[in-house]
């Protein structure tokens, strides 16, 4: 804790090597591309000794997962769940809506945004997640729970296969769209489809063209080393 206390960067950022972590992370790192800022520190939280259920944890996110930031320009200021944090720091972070919507004056286009961010947030998060908690990590073999959230994480990813299939490279934004914090909030997850939902994404030509595009991204590629792979091996 002492080294979070001592820095001056406005931005704390908690996280760990998760599709949740990498939501922000990715986010963070394409705002410093294109604006040179926010400034972050990464707090690495190790939650395979369950450090994000400790106290000091619990006093900022009561939830006691990952990620969670604390924002110094602003008092001191918490914010819990992945999608909430992009949505924060889209609004106090990214002025010229590069990444986002206005509200005020796009609010078509800010609605559809929200939309296919809270899709992930309520579908493919939780089911992908179950579907890799069912394939790994029960000791028993539970073959209608495992085969239940891999059927339903595919339905998900048909879901985006319709939407990206109507002439468009991201999911949100007039014509093709653009790159926006909703493409953000699924590409980590959809992205780590080999282990546990289909060994490629054939099956959905354009979610994988989709999932290509936004790999190519050199702020996203920074954001999947934050923290860096193996950061709490000795």
């Amino acid at each position: 804790m002492s080294t979070t206390a001592e820095s001056k960067k406005p931005i704390v950022f908690y996280t760990a090597r998760t599709p949740n972590g990498f939501k922000v992370s990715t986010f963070l790192e394409e705002l410093r591309a294109h604006y040179g800022a926010p400034d972050y520190e990464t707090f690495p939280i190790d939650i395979s000794a369950n450090v994000q259920k400790e106290p000091w944890y619990i006093k900022l996110n009561p939830n006691g997962r990952i990620p969670t930031i604390t924002d110094r320009s602003r008092g001191d200021f918490n914010v819990f769940e992945s999608a909430s944090i992009l949505l924060y720091l889209a609004q106090y972070y990214d002025k010229d809506h590069v990444f986002w919507f206005n509200p005020a004056t796009d609010p078509d286009n800010y609605s559809e945004m929200l939309q296919w961010i809270f899709f992930t947030h309520g579908g493919i998060g939780p089911m992908q997640g179950q579907a890799g908690h069912f394939t790994f990590g029960t000791k028993e073999d539970i073959p209608y729970a495992r085969d239940r959230y891999v059927n339903e994480t595919k339905r998900l990813y048909g879901v985006l296969e319709i939407r990206l299939s109507q002439g468009r490279d991201y999911l949100a934004g007039p014509g093709r769209g653009k790159l926006s914090i909703a493409d953000l909030n699924a590409y980590p997850w959809v992205s780590r489809h080999e282990a546990t939902i289909a060994k490629t994404l054939d099956e959905w030509p354009n979610v994988k063209a989709w999932v290509e595009r936004i790999a190519a991204r050199q702020g996203v590629q920074a954001g999947l080393q934050v923290p860096p792979d193996g950061w709490n091996k000795k």
